[in-house]
């Protein structure tokens, strides 16, 4: 993480001394001079257009936070960016051919579903964009020729959850995942099992249908009353999983991966133990930084190695402050 921290430090020093720029967050950027006798480059933008293309619509909270980080490196850098999102993988793929024929200056794009969006990805390394990939898909990115991956290891973030639940005293774990299909999802799962050391559950749900999902969720509690912890992975399944644990007069312990303010509020009030904090806000801000500075002057950043976002724990120690921070969409 230190590695990782450092690469992102860098990089964001060096894209300001490229731009000899200065400013707030958000705020449009300016040409400005070196002190030395070299004169600094323009700033980057120009006209650069990246598109950033998810596995979930806009109106989700995660990836409305996400959406939020893109567009406002985009008007940090001032390049445009144009967001969008499916979770139907075919759509998803179509999305990225539409960019690649609009000849845009670099794709950004999710892979929940990689093999599915393989061949698409493909035209647009061939075509030359620069594709980065951000939140899943991560351990498929080099192989698709992307210049990098911005996200968290699925796996060393399901072993903290696991391991959390496993300190407060959880021995049997009911593991919800919301998107068939979805290997992230998988992983995570994959990773409480080992952290938890002990028995552990998947219930499939759909997160377009959160009436159900709690249905489903107290349905399994009251049949098996030996599930003493839930483990979400997603904050709006997270607030139905707390639902269905007072519904089916359970006690069983809850975490959940994401936020929301939703789930702060319940990290506040002792209804939910933890949240896993990916730092959404950093995988729409970081890969428009990246493509900037790849424009501008050839940047990579990662060394062949993903650039991590994550994990961190939400608890109630800290979620006082996060809670502020989401008031401003940045959390």
């Amino acid at each position: 993480m230190k590695r990782t921290t450092g690469l992102v430090v860098a990089a964001m020093l060096g894209f300001a001394a490229l731009g000899g720029c200065s400013g707030a967050e958000g705020g449009q950027q300016t040409a400005g001079a070196t002190t030395g006798a070299a004169t600094a480059p323009a700033p980057a933008g120009g006209g650069a257009n990246f598109a950033v293309i998810t596995h979930a619509a806009a109106g989700d909270a995660f990836w409305d936070v996400v959406k939020n980080g893109a567009e406002a490196a985009g008007k940090r850098y001032g390049v445009s960016v144009s967001y969008q999102g499916d979770g139907d993988p075919a759509r998803q793929s179509q999305l990225i051919d539409q960019a690649v024929s609009q000849r845009v200056d670099g794709i950004v794009v999710s892979m929940a579903n990689p093999d599915a969006l393989k061949e698409s990805v493909a035209k647009a390394v061939t075509a030359k964009i620069p594709v980065i990939t951000i939140n899943s898909g991560g351990d498929r990115s080099k192989e698709f020729g992307a210049i990098t991956h911005v996200g968290q290891s699925e796996d060393v973030a399901g072993r903290g959850a696991g391991e959390q639940l496993k300190a407060a005293g959880v021995r049997k774990l009911l593991c919800v995942i919301h998107e068939a299909g979805n290997v992230g999802l998988d992983q995570r799962c994959n990773g409480a099992t080992e952290g938890l050391g002990g028995g552990v559950e998947r219930l499939q749900v759909d997160v377009g249908n959160l009436a159900d999902a709690t249905s489903k969720i107290t349905a399994r509690l009251q049949s098996d009353t030996s599930i003493d912890g839930v483990l979400t992975l997603n904050p709006a399944v997270a607030v139905a999983a707390r639902d269905a644990i007072a519904d089916a007069g359970s006690k069983a312990r809850l975490g959940t991966f994401d936020l929301s303010g939703d789930v702060v509020s319940a990290i506040q009030n002792d209804e939910i133990l933890f949240a896993v904090d990916q730092q959404q806000y950093l995988q729409g801000w970081l890969p428009v930084t990246f493509l900037t500075l790849y424009k501008q002057n050839l940047n990579t950043v990662g060394g062949g190695l993903p650039v991590n976002t994550g994990p961190g724990f939400v608890t109630k120690d800290n979620a006082e402050q996060v809670a502020r921070l989401a008031e401003s969409g940045t959390r």
